[in-house]
């Protein structure tokens, strides 16, 4: 098998194409300077050469409050809805397969109900989740072999990312104010590029909500328990999304994202996302090494 990875540069993309590698599978990786995605011609021209049996696309505009720039916004969809739509064509022109990283952000986060792969009550409450949604929706419309899996709270070794923000806080603040009433689960993406290559050898086509196991959590409790695994002894005081206050992009509250179609379509759950920090941990610590 071949696949060609988008965003092989990113954090997931480039854990992906390890992933790949590691089972034996031959992975292409492609990053701006190779394909630009937003290009229809230089798209279809490069998978056409390439011919893969499958596209794992990982390339996204994901900083969410630059996203809502006036004098960004259509460089994001550009990017998110419209380089994905051309990807889904020539995989269609090609007849490959195609797995769309989306987000939970294409929901607007009310409730205290897990979110569904299925549910199609989508309401983004920014451009990033609006584009996102769109990207999707392409792919849906477009394709009939596509996997579209939801991520949310991504954090790896290659990129900028939460974990690395707070221990990077932590080592010159006394104390830090952290969220508390916005609530899901961590993503290792390592641990998630494990279930995407394996998904990206079946024919279990659909949407997908994949994330760490280990229950559901506030950026507050992650930031407590990585400061408990770091050593760090910096003080995390609780605020509500109100009271903090800084950002520019609203939010969902409810991340929650329901993963049981994983284990009905015979795929293995993601570890659990406190066992995923401390392998993180390390993993920056011999890095730093």
């Amino acid at each position: 098998m071949k696949i060609l990875v988008t965003g092989a540069a990113g954090q997931l993309g480039h854990d992906v194409v390890l992933e790949a590698e590691k089972n034996g599978i031959e992975a292409v990786g492609v990053d701006v300077a190779e394909m630009d995605i937003t290009d229809a011609a230089k798209v279809l021209e490069v998978i056409g050469e390439i011919r893969p049996d499958a596209v794992i696309h990982c390339a996204a505009w994901t900083a969410v409050d630059a996203a809502e720039e006036e004098e960004n916004r259509e460089k994001v969809r550009k990017i998110n809805a419209e380089g994905t739509r051309n990807i889904a064509l020539a995989c269609k022109e090609t007849g490959a397969k195609m797995l769309y990283i989306s987000t939970d952000y294409v929901f607007d986060g009310t409730g205290t109900e897990p979110w569904k792969p299925d549910c199609k009550s989508y309401a983004p409450l920014g451009w990033y989740g609006e584009t996102k949604l769109q990207g999707e929706l392409a792919v849906s419309e477009i394709l009939e072999k596509y996997f579209i899996v939801r991520i949310a709270w991504v954090f790896g070794k290659n990129g900028k990312n939460f974990v690395k923000t707070m221990l990077n806080v932590g080592k010159t603040h006394d104390e830090v104010r952290v969220v508390c009433d916005q609530i899901g689960t961590p993503t290792y993406t390592p641990d998630l590029s494990e279930l995407l290559i394996s998904m990206i050898q079946t024919e279990k086509y659909g949407y997908y909500h994949a994330t760490n196991e280990g229950g559901f959590i506030s950026w507050y409790d992650f930031t407590c328990e990585i400061y408990r695994q770091a050593g760090l002894k910096t003080k995390v005081n609780p605020v509500t999304t109100a009271e903090y206050g800084l950002s520019k992009a609203k939010r969902p509250e409810n991340s929650r994202l329901d993963k049981s179609k994983l284990v009905e379509n015979g795929f293995k759950p993601l570890p659990d996302w406190k066992d995923a920090l401390a392998r993180y941990i390390v993993e920056l610590r011999e890095a730093e090494a």
